[in-house]
C-alpha cells in the first residue's frame, strides 16, 4: 500500500480528519472506507470543509476519490464528520478492505 493509503487507513482506524488537495483544491475530510474500483485504489471520504471544483453542500457532502489524486494529505485532530447515505454512496469501492464499523469503532454521529 503507498503512504497516502496508510495515511488514509490510519485515519479511519483511529477516525481522524484529513486535509488533503485533490484537484486544486485544499480539502477537509473524514475517511469512511478504503479499497478499489475496477483495481485503482481510492477512498470514501465526507468533506466537511475546504473547497470543491462543483461546490460543497452547507454540511458537507460525500466523496469518493482515487487515492493517486491526492497531495499533502496529513492527518489532524477535531471533531469526526459524516452523512446521511454512507451505504447508499458504497458504490465507490468494488473491493473494500477497511471501513470505519469494520475498524471496531462504534457508528459515528450524522451531520445534521
Amino acid at each position: 500500500m503507498t503512504e497516502v493509503g496508510e495515511i488514509v487507513r490510519a485515519a479511519i482506524v483511529n477516525r481522524q480528519q484529513l486535509v488533503a488537495t485533490y484537484g486544486g483544491h485544499v480539502r477537509e475530510l473524514c475517511p469512511h472506507a478504503i479499497g478499489t474500483k475496477r483495481g485503482r485504489a481510492q477512498a470514501l471520504f465526507f468533506q466537511f470543509g475546504g473547497s470543491s471544483g462543483r461546490g460543497l453542500a452547507p454540511g458537507g457532502d460525500w466523496r469518493c476519490l482515487p487515492l493517486s489524486g491526492l497531495s499533502g494529505v496529513a492527518p489532524r485532530d477535531g471533531d469526526w464528520h459524516t452523512g446521511p447515505g454512507a451505504a447508499q454512496r458504497q458504490t465507490c469501492l468494488d473491493v473494500v478492505e477497511l471501513a470505519v464499523e469494520e475498524a471496531g469503532q462504534p457508528p459515528a454521529r450524522t451531520a445534521s
